[in-house]
């Protein structure tokens, strides 16, 4: 009796009559898959494609351009911003902690769009929030859009500037008074004027 039948005798008895499939390979030794494991494995895989593929579309969807009084071309986008810029702005990404300089900016003025020079925070509801990034309590009126970001697996609430729709950070619950909101924004998806 060779090694491989004995372990399906073997199983048979003692797995219910399961068929197991043994497979020799040099750098794992014997593995052995039952069909309620390839199975199993084989619809969890699944499941995770159509979850991380659900929540790339969210991310990397922006507001109809109808929706929108600034829009460009991605080739435009990419002439207009330093890759930096279009990497927040143009593809949801994120600047490292502590390394925009507006995140020590305490001068009174106005913090814009990087994209498009809209308004959209006041230096008097800039805080320090401590996580490294430039946060404010409340956004001028009508300069921001919100709309939900499943991409990390957990729901936050993404802001987008509402006339280029480009992406600006997150916003969350856990600010000081008078909103008890944290706009937590990427410095490089900003410019400040001082007044």
């Amino acid at each position: 009796m060779t090694k491989t039948t004995w372990i399906v005798t073997r199983y048979r008895a003692s797995r219910y009559r399961e068929i197991v499939i043994s497979i020799q390979q040099k750098v794992f030794g014997v593995i052995d898959v039952t069909r309620r494991h390839f199975f199993t494995v084989g619809a969890v895989t699944a499941l995770s494609v159509v979850a991380v593929s659900a929540c790339a579309a969210s991310a990397m969807s922006s507001p109809s351009d109808a929706q929108l009084s600034v829009t460009h071309t991605d080739a435009e986008w990419r002439s207009l911003l330093s890759p930096a810029q279009y990497s927040v702005l143009r593809q949801a990404g994120t600047e490292a902690p502590f390394s925009s300089p507006l995140n020590d900016e305490h001068r009174h003025g106005v913090f814009s769009c990087a994209g498009c020079a809209l308004p959209l925070y006041s230096s008097d509801t800039k805080f320090d929030s401590g996580t490294g990034w430039p946060s404010f309590w409340k956004a001028l009126d009508s300069a921001v859009l919100e709309r939900p970001d499943t991409s990390l697996g957990v729901t936050r609430t993404e802001v987008l500037c509402s006339r280029c729709g480009s992406h600006l950070g997150h916003v969350f619950d856990d600010g000081p008074p008078p909103t008890g909101l944290r706009y937590c924004m990427n410095g490089v998806a900003m410019t400040f004027a001082a007044q």
